[in-house]
């Protein structure tokens, strides 16, 4: 239970860094370091707890679920901060990948 958390918090840190690359296109000066050094931070720590995950899941487990996590958490950064279409095609195959993400997490 505990790879499963560690790997969960793995795939929030994708969706952060996401976010503050997202962040990049806007920012100027100094604001744009801090944005690159968040991006920066959060790739780390979510490839630092990805493999930590690792040393108890397997692989083949652990990584579709962390890149699903990301891209759902990446749609849904875009809908509700950079104003990205929530369209019914958008939405149904990411309520499908979520549907595929807890099928590997039952298996698993």
């Amino acid at each position: 239970m505990y790879s499963w958390l560690i790997l969960a918090l793995a795939g929030c840190m994708e969706v952060a860094f996401t976010f503050c690359l997202g962040k990049t296109k806007t920012a100027t000066g100094h604001e744009l370091a801090g944005w690159w050094a968040g991006f920066l931070a959060a790739l780390a720590l979510s490839m630092f707890l990805m493999a930590k995950a690792s040393e108890k899941l397997p692989i083949g487990t652990v990584y579709p679920v962390w890149t699903g996590i990301g891209a759902v958490g990446a749609v849904l950064v875009g809908i509700f901060f950079f104003n990205e279409p929530a369209t019914f095609w958008r939405v149904f195959f990411i309520t499908t990948l979520i549907l595929s993400i807890i099928g590997l997490k039952i298996l698993g």
